[in-house]
Protein backbone atom coordinates (compact mmCIF):
# COMPACT_ATOMS: atom_id res chain seq x y z
CA UNK A 1 0.00 0.00 0.00
CA UNK A 2 1.81 3.00 -0.81
CA UNK A 3 1.75 6.13 1.28
CA UNK A 4 0.07 8.35 -0.65
CA UNK A 5 -3.51 6.01 0.03
CA UNK A 6 -2.58 6.08 3.88
CA UNK A 7 -2.60 9.84 3.38
CA UNK A 8 -5.53 10.10 5.71
CA UNK A 9 -5.45 7.39 8.21
CA UNK A 10 -2.15 9.38 9.04
CA UNK A 11 -2.90 12.77 9.15
CA UNK A 12 -6.03 11.68 11.64
CA UNK A 13 -3.23 9.67 13.65
CA UNK A 14 -0.86 12.85 13.85
CA UNK A 15 -4.00 15.49 14.12
CA UNK A 16 -4.82 13.12 17.15
CA UNK A 17 -1.06 12.66 18.82
CA UNK A 18 -0.96 16.87 18.40
CA UNK A 19 -3.92 16.76 20.60
CA UNK A 20 -2.49 14.45 23.34
CA UNK A 21 0.63 16.78 23.58
CA UNK A 22 -2.32 19.53 24.02
CA UNK A 23 -3.78 17.43 26.82
CA UNK A 24 -1.20 16.50 28.71
CA UNK A 25 0.29 19.90 28.90
CA UNK A 26 -3.43 21.85 30.31
CA UNK A 27 -3.47 19.21 32.73
CA UNK A 28 -1.08 19.78 34.71
CA UNK A 29 -0.55 23.30 34.09
CA UNK A 30 -3.84 24.74 36.22
CA UNK A 31 -5.84 23.66 39.30
CA UNK A 32 -6.94 20.70 39.79
CA UNK A 33 -3.80 18.66 38.82
CA UNK A 34 -5.38 15.40 37.74
CA UNK A 35 -6.17 12.23 39.59
CA UNK A 36 -4.32 9.08 39.83
CA UNK A 37 -6.82 7.39 37.75
CA UNK A 38 -6.80 10.62 35.18
CA UNK A 39 -2.86 10.22 34.88
CA UNK A 40 -3.14 6.56 34.19
CA UNK A 41 -5.54 7.72 31.77
CA UNK A 42 -3.47 10.91 30.14
CA UNK A 43 -0.45 8.31 29.87
CA UNK A 44 -2.07 5.23 28.45
CA UNK A 45 -3.55 8.22 25.84
CA UNK A 46 -0.15 9.41 24.85
CA UNK A 47 1.08 5.87 24.72
CA UNK A 48 -1.42 4.52 22.01
CA UNK A 49 -0.88 7.87 19.54
CA UNK A 50 2.96 7.31 19.90
CA UNK A 51 2.22 3.90 18.83
CA UNK A 52 0.27 4.97 16.22
CA UNK A 53 2.70 7.62 14.73
CA UNK A 54 5.15 4.75 14.89
CA UNK A 55 3.04 2.55 12.93
CA UNK A 56 2.72 4.81 10.25
CA UNK A 57 6.25 3.94 9.58
CA UNK A 58 6.33 0.45 10.26
CA UNK A 59 2.92 0.28 7.74
CA UNK A 60 4.57 1.93 4.95
CA UNK A 61 5.77 -0.92 2.29
CA UNK A 62 9.58 -1.40 2.02
CA UNK A 63 8.77 -1.65 -1.62
CA UNK A 64 7.67 1.78 -1.87
CA UNK A 65 11.53 3.32 -1.58
CA UNK A 66 14.54 3.73 1.29
CA UNK A 67 14.78 7.38 0.43
CA UNK A 68 10.70 7.99 0.98
CA UNK A 69 10.62 5.69 4.08
CA UNK A 70 14.05 7.63 5.47
CA UNK A 71 12.00 10.48 5.60
CA UNK A 72 9.18 9.66 6.96
CA UNK A 73 11.21 7.55 9.84
CA UNK A 74 12.75 10.97 10.47
CA UNK A 75 8.69 12.52 10.67
CA UNK A 76 7.80 9.96 13.26
CA UNK A 77 10.75 10.23 15.23
CA UNK A 78 10.98 13.55 15.73
CA UNK A 79 7.22 13.43 17.02
CA UNK A 80 8.18 10.50 19.29
CA UNK A 81 11.42 12.75 20.74
CA UNK A 82 9.02 15.82 21.06
CA UNK A 83 6.17 14.10 22.84
CA UNK A 84 9.67 12.58 25.40
CA UNK A 85 10.59 15.99 25.52
CA UNK A 86 7.16 17.18 26.65
CA UNK A 87 7.08 14.66 29.38
CA UNK A 88 10.78 15.53 30.60
CA UNK A 89 9.51 19.05 30.89
CA UNK A 90 6.52 18.78 32.42
CA UNK A 91 8.20 16.64 35.40
CA UNK A 92 10.80 19.16 36.51
CA UNK A 93 8.24 21.96 35.62
CA UNK A 94 6.45 23.57 39.18
CA UNK A 95 2.71 22.18 39.42
CA UNK A 96 -0.19 24.85 38.59
CA UNK A 97 1.83 26.51 35.99
CA UNK A 98 2.35 26.82 32.23
CA UNK A 99 6.15 27.23 32.11
CA UNK A 100 7.93 28.48 28.98
CA UNK A 101 10.00 25.54 28.32
CA UNK A 102 6.19 23.41 28.54
CA UNK A 103 5.33 25.87 25.89
CA UNK A 104 8.15 25.57 23.80
CA UNK A 105 8.37 21.64 24.21
CA UNK A 106 4.09 21.79 23.46
CA UNK A 107 5.03 23.34 20.40
CA UNK A 108 7.72 21.59 19.02
CA UNK A 109 5.28 18.75 19.16
CA UNK A 110 2.46 20.54 16.90
CA UNK A 111 5.23 21.39 14.69
CA UNK A 112 6.41 17.80 14.25
CA UNK A 113 2.76 16.69 13.50
CA UNK A 114 2.00 19.23 11.15
CA UNK A 115 5.14 18.93 9.21
CA UNK A 116 3.97 15.07 8.74
CA UNK A 117 1.74 17.00 6.15
CA UNK A 118 4.33 18.36 3.50
CA UNK A 119 6.14 14.36 3.28
CA UNK A 120 6.38 13.28 -0.16
CA UNK A 121 3.14 11.01 -1.30
CA UNK A 122 5.83 9.00 -3.61
CA UNK A 123 9.21 7.93 -3.81
CA UNK A 124 10.01 10.09 -6.82
CA UNK A 125 9.05 13.53 -4.91
CA UNK A 126 10.97 12.01 -1.95
CA UNK A 127 13.72 12.13 -4.21
CA UNK A 128 13.12 15.27 -5.46
CA UNK A 129 13.40 16.63 -1.77
CA UNK A 130 16.96 14.74 -0.96
CA UNK A 131 18.28 16.83 -4.14
CA UNK A 132 16.82 19.68 -3.25
CA UNK A 133 18.42 19.75 0.16
CA UNK A 134 21.72 18.66 -1.28
CA UNK A 135 21.52 21.49 -3.95
CA UNK A 136 20.73 24.10 -1.47
CA UNK A 137 23.78 23.00 0.96
CA UNK A 138 26.18 23.45 -2.36
CA UNK A 139 25.17 26.59 -3.25
CA UNK A 140 25.72 27.99 0.44
CA UNK A 141 29.25 26.62 0.25
CA UNK A 142 29.78 27.70 -3.12
CA UNK A 143 28.64 31.54 -2.16
CA UNK A 144 30.93 31.17 1.32
CA UNK A 145 34.42 30.06 -0.81
CA UNK A 146 33.23 33.00 -3.42
CA UNK A 147 33.36 35.53 -0.74
CA UNK A 148 36.21 34.20 0.95
CA UNK A 149 38.14 34.34 -2.32
CA UNK A 150 37.64 38.09 -2.88
CA UNK A 151 40.40 39.68 -3.90
CA UNK A 152 42.96 41.01 -1.02
CA UNK A 153 39.92 39.86 1.65
CA UNK A 154 41.39 37.66 4.77
CA UNK A 155 39.33 34.27 5.04
CA UNK A 156 39.70 34.21 8.78
CA UNK A 157 38.24 37.97 8.98
CA UNK A 158 35.22 36.84 10.65
CA UNK A 159 37.36 36.01 13.42
CA UNK A 160 38.47 39.09 16.70
CA UNK A 161 42.40 39.37 17.01
CA UNK A 162 44.21 37.49 19.93
CA UNK A 163 44.19 39.83 22.87
CA UNK A 164 47.65 38.61 23.69
CA UNK A 165 48.93 38.62 20.30
CA UNK A 166 47.27 41.44 18.78
CA UNK A 167 47.17 41.87 14.71
CA UNK A 168 47.06 37.89 13.44
CA UNK A 169 49.86 39.21 10.74
CA UNK A 170 50.74 35.13 10.20
CA UNK A 171 50.67 35.10 6.52
CA UNK A 172 49.39 31.53 7.12
CA UNK A 173 46.09 33.30 6.96
CA UNK A 174 46.08 34.33 3.54
CA UNK A 175 46.88 32.76 0.31
CA UNK A 176 49.39 32.72 -1.86
CA UNK A 177 49.27 33.45 -5.92
CA UNK A 178 50.02 29.90 -6.47
CA UNK A 179 47.14 29.31 -3.69
CA UNK A 180 44.78 30.75 -5.52
CA UNK A 181 45.30 29.37 -8.85
CA UNK A 182 44.80 26.05 -7.48
CA UNK A 183 41.55 26.96 -5.89
CA UNK A 184 40.10 28.33 -9.12
CA UNK A 185 40.31 25.04 -10.83
CA UNK A 186 39.07 23.71 -7.41
CA UNK A 187 35.81 26.38 -7.22
CA UNK A 188 35.36 25.06 -11.18
CA UNK A 189 34.81 21.61 -9.32
CA UNK A 190 32.37 22.96 -6.74
CA UNK A 191 30.33 25.02 -9.53
CA UNK A 192 30.21 21.36 -11.34
CA UNK A 193 28.97 20.15 -8.29
CA UNK A 194 25.56 22.67 -8.52
CA UNK A 195 25.16 21.94 -11.61
CA UNK A 196 25.27 18.62 -11.59
CA UNK A 197 22.91 18.78 -8.81
CA UNK A 198 20.84 21.32 -9.92
CA UNK A 199 20.42 18.94 -13.94
CA UNK A 200 19.55 15.92 -12.22
CA UNK A 201 17.00 17.41 -9.99
CA UNK A 202 15.38 18.79 -12.77
CA UNK A 203 15.81 15.46 -15.29
CA UNK A 204 14.14 13.71 -12.02
CA UNK A 205 11.31 15.98 -11.61
CA UNK A 206 10.73 15.55 -15.05
CA UNK A 207 10.87 12.17 -16.04
CA UNK A 208 11.44 10.38 -12.51
CA UNK A 209 8.40 7.96 -11.97
CA UNK A 210 7.72 5.35 -9.04
CA UNK A 211 5.47 3.34 -10.74
CA UNK A 212 7.71 -0.31 -10.79
CA UNK A 213 10.46 -1.27 -8.51
CA UNK A 214 12.88 -0.46 -11.12
CA UNK A 215 12.70 2.93 -11.47
CA UNK A 216 12.07 3.27 -7.68
CA UNK A 217 15.52 1.45 -7.17
CA UNK A 218 17.30 3.68 -9.62
CA UNK A 219 15.56 6.75 -7.82
CA UNK A 220 17.09 5.26 -4.53
CA UNK A 221 20.78 4.78 -5.88
CA UNK A 222 20.71 8.55 -7.68
CA UNK A 223 19.42 9.79 -4.06
CA UNK A 224 22.19 7.75 -1.78
CA UNK A 225 25.18 8.60 -4.19
CA UNK A 226 24.23 11.83 -4.57
CA UNK A 227 24.28 12.86 -0.83
CA UNK A 228 27.73 12.41 -0.76
CA UNK A 229 28.17 15.37 -2.89
CA UNK A 230 27.81 17.96 0.06
CA UNK A 231 30.34 16.62 2.38
CA UNK A 232 32.18 15.88 -0.42
CA UNK A 233 32.18 19.47 -0.89
CA UNK A 234 32.42 20.35 2.28
CA UNK A 235 35.57 18.17 2.70
CA UNK A 236 36.92 20.11 -0.14
CA UNK A 237 36.25 23.52 0.44
CA UNK A 238 38.04 23.14 4.67
CA UNK A 239 40.94 21.98 2.68
CA UNK A 240 41.37 24.92 0.84
CA UNK A 241 41.58 27.62 3.60
CA UNK A 242 44.76 28.52 4.63
CA UNK A 243 47.42 27.58 5.05
CA UNK A 244 46.73 25.44 1.99
CA UNK A 245 47.88 21.44 1.94
CA UNK A 246 48.41 21.23 -1.63
CA UNK A 247 48.03 17.39 -1.39
CA UNK A 248 45.43 17.04 1.32
CA UNK A 249 43.42 19.50 -1.53
CA UNK A 250 44.35 17.14 -4.41
CA UNK A 251 42.76 14.51 -2.29
CA UNK A 252 39.11 15.62 -1.55
CA UNK A 253 39.25 17.38 -5.23
CA UNK A 254 39.57 13.54 -6.00
CA UNK A 255 36.93 12.46 -3.62
CA UNK A 256 34.55 14.70 -5.15
CA UNK A 257 35.35 14.59 -8.54
CA UNK A 258 34.57 10.41 -8.58
CA UNK A 259 31.51 11.40 -6.63
CA UNK A 260 30.35 13.28 -9.02
CA UNK A 261 31.59 11.29 -12.10
CA UNK A 262 29.05 8.67 -10.08
CA UNK A 263 26.26 10.71 -10.23
CA UNK A 264 26.50 11.38 -13.53
CA UNK A 265 26.77 7.60 -14.67
CA UNK A 266 23.91 6.71 -12.59
CA UNK A 267 22.02 9.07 -13.78
CA UNK A 268 22.58 7.93 -17.79
CA UNK A 269 21.61 4.43 -17.28
CA UNK A 270 18.68 5.65 -15.47
CA UNK A 271 15.16 6.11 -16.55
CA UNK A 272 15.41 9.83 -15.71
CA UNK A 273 17.72 10.22 -18.43
CA UNK A 274 16.71 9.95 -22.09
CA UNK A 275 18.59 10.18 -25.20
CA UNK A 276 17.85 13.56 -25.32
CA UNK A 277 19.32 14.58 -22.15
CA UNK A 278 22.34 12.83 -22.57
CA UNK A 279 24.44 15.97 -24.00
CA UNK A 280 24.54 17.53 -20.65
CA UNK A 281 25.60 14.51 -18.56
CA UNK A 282 28.55 14.34 -21.33
CA UNK A 283 29.26 18.31 -21.35
CA UNK A 284 29.39 17.86 -17.27
CA UNK A 285 31.73 14.66 -17.13
CA UNK A 286 34.35 16.66 -19.64
CA UNK A 287 34.15 19.05 -16.86
CA UNK A 288 34.99 17.24 -13.90
CA UNK A 289 37.75 15.86 -15.78
CA UNK A 290 38.73 19.17 -17.06
CA UNK A 291 38.83 20.82 -13.55
CA UNK A 292 40.91 17.80 -12.08
CA UNK A 293 43.40 17.61 -14.52
CA UNK A 294 44.37 21.11 -14.02
CA UNK A 295 44.06 20.79 -10.16
CA UNK A 296 46.66 17.27 -10.82
CA UNK A 297 49.15 19.83 -12.79
CA UNK A 298 49.18 22.54 -10.19
CA UNK A 299 49.59 19.55 -7.42
CA UNK A 300 52.07 17.45 -9.20
CA UNK A 301 55.05 18.78 -6.77
CA UNK A 302 53.44 17.91 -3.76
CA UNK A 303 52.21 14.67 -5.01
CA UNK A 304 55.63 13.80 -5.96
CA UNK A 305 57.13 14.77 -2.62
CA UNK A 306 54.76 12.55 -0.92
CA UNK A 307 55.96 9.89 -3.16
CA UNK A 308 59.23 10.16 -2.50
CA UNK A 309 58.67 10.80 1.19
CA UNK A 310 56.37 7.36 1.34
CA UNK A 311 59.67 5.49 -0.68
CA UNK A 312 62.28 6.68 1.72
CA UNK A 313 60.44 5.68 4.46
CA UNK A 314 59.63 2.08 3.44
CA UNK A 315 60.74 -0.33 6.36
CA UNK A 316 60.44 2.04 8.81
CA UNK A 317 58.54 1.49 11.93
CA UNK A 318 56.05 4.39 10.98
CA UNK A 319 55.70 3.83 7.20
CA UNK A 320 52.84 1.16 7.80
CA UNK A 321 50.43 3.84 9.69
CA UNK A 322 51.75 6.73 7.48
CA UNK A 323 50.59 5.29 4.35
CA UNK A 324 47.44 3.93 5.73
CA UNK A 325 46.73 7.41 7.15
CA UNK A 326 47.49 9.04 3.57
CA UNK A 327 45.49 6.29 1.53
CA UNK A 328 42.63 7.03 4.22
CA UNK A 329 42.21 10.70 3.17
CA UNK A 330 40.41 9.49 -0.73
CA UNK A 331 39.64 6.50 -2.42
CA UNK A 332 41.33 7.94 -5.33
CA UNK A 333 44.51 7.92 -4.76
CA UNK A 334 47.33 7.88 -7.88
CA UNK A 335 48.87 4.84 -9.04
CA UNK A 336 52.24 6.22 -7.92
CA UNK A 337 50.97 6.60 -4.47
CA UNK A 338 49.36 3.52 -4.34
CA UNK A 339 53.07 1.63 -6.20
CA UNK A 340 54.73 3.07 -3.40
CA UNK A 341 52.48 2.19 -0.50
CA UNK A 342 51.88 -1.74 -1.85
CA UNK A 343 55.31 -2.49 -3.82
CA UNK A 344 53.26 -2.92 -7.04
CA UNK A 345 51.63 -1.39 -9.96
CA UNK A 346 47.60 -1.40 -10.19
Amino acid sequence: MAFSCLEKRNGQTFKETSQEATKLSLAFSRSPLPSAENCQKLSEDVQNAILAVATVYYWLPKGQGTTLRKMVRDATTEVVEGMIQLTETILISPLESLSQEQLISTGGVWEACEQVSNLPRNNQAAVVSALAACLSVVKDALEEMENALVEGQDPYSDITEDEDLGFRGNRDTYWSEADRKLLSSCMGLIKASKACLKKVLSVVKAYGKAESPEHIAQLDDLADIANEISPSVDELALSMYPPVNQLAVRLNAAKLASVLKKVLEITKTSHVCPPSEEGWVQFLIGAVDHNMDKIKNFTQESNRKCCLLLYQLQGSVGYEYISREILHLSSLQSSKIRFFCHGKND
